[in-house]
């Protein structure tokens, strides 16, 4: 198994964080994230958030409440929302609710029984490839809120560069702090 130094730290994070959500045990035995599954959906969306600020926080990048609700928080000054998803029994991470709100960046989270997966998509690229063409309440010509779902070991080709590894976000995230 590949060395995950991130992955280890973002374990940590929700291993601290558990007593908060915990309820009941779920299938994935051993890992580190199964108690997160047996969660409602806005818990599981209050954990993604927190995940993040923690993982954030302990790599050492500037994190803040956002001072509304179009964002969650603040990353480095930058606008920021989070999205949260554990792998589906199909294989994928479903990314739900997004918005066409006041943010500039939005956090995709993915968590799996011994591996995370992490992008961080510009607002302008979302708008692009997702919102307005991927609605999830009302079919394709939604548009509300949109929803993404990634195969993570193949996700789409205009989302390699928005991160994929823990390591690739916290590369992105820490560049942010020389785009103002």
């Amino acid at each position: 198994m590949k060395v995950q130094p991130d992955f280890d730290l973002l374990a940590s994070a929700a291993n601290f964080i558990k007593k908060e959500f915990q309820n009941e045990q779920s299938d994935w035995t051993g890992s580190p994230f199964e108690w997160a599954l047996s969660l409602p959906s806005g818990s599981k969306g209050k954990l993604g958030k927190r995940l993040v600020y923690q993982w954030c926080a302990l790599q050492g990048l500037s994190t803040e409440n956002s001072p509304d609700s179009d964002a969650d928080m603040l990353i480095n000054k930058h606008r920021v929302e989070i999205k949260f998803s554990t792998l589906w029994k199909a294989g994928i991470y479903k990314f739900q609710q997004i918005r066409d709100q006041n943010y500039e960046y939005s956090i995709l989270l993915g968590v799996s029984p011994f591996e995370a997966h992490c992008w961080v998509v510009s607002k302008a690229i979302l708008k692009k490839y997702v919102i307005g063409h991927m609605g999830q309440h009302t079919g394709a010509a939604g548009q509300e809120t949109a929803w993404l779902t990634v195969k993570p070991n193949n996700p789409p080709p205009w989302l390699s560069e928005c991160g994929g590894s823990l390591d690739e976000a916290y590369a992105v995230l820490k560049s942010l702090s020389h785009r103002r």
